[in-house]
């Protein structure tokens, strides 16, 4: 079973240089972000065998990450919220705006990543 990981100060880095990774740019009280989230925690954990991509959420009015910021400038051009990225080894390759389980899928897809 895959989990989403909640990650912060410590854990953001590390996530993000696997080999691959699915990250959620979520904030506190955002509706959207909070459907996201149980949309994807329950697909994870019901439709999906165990897999190496890791999926993770972070949220950005979180305090003390700053780091994160300055080394991620792409999230200044964040205008909707929840949004995804992919990371393959380190290096971000995909990024969208939304929820859906399909669009998720389509962009696993044209990444060549398979569940």
């Amino acid at each position: 079973m895959i989990e989403l990981e909640t990650l912060g100060t410590n854990s953001w880095k590390e996530f993000l240089s696997s080999p691959k990774a699915v990250l959620i740019i979520s904030k506190i009280n955002c509706i959207s972000c909070d459907e996201w989230t149980r949309e994807l925690s329950d697909w994870l954990g019901s439709e999906n065998p165990s897999t190496d991509v890791r999926f993770g959420k972070i949220l950005l009015d979180s305090p003390r990450l700053t780091e994160f910021k300055i080394e991620n400038q792409w999230i200044q051009n964040i205008s909707i919220l929840p949004h995804n990225s992919i990371f393959i080894d380190g290096k971000q390759v995909c990024q969208w705006p939304g929820k859906g389980i399909e669009k998720l899928q389509n962009h696993l897809d044209s990444s060549n990543i398979s569940l």
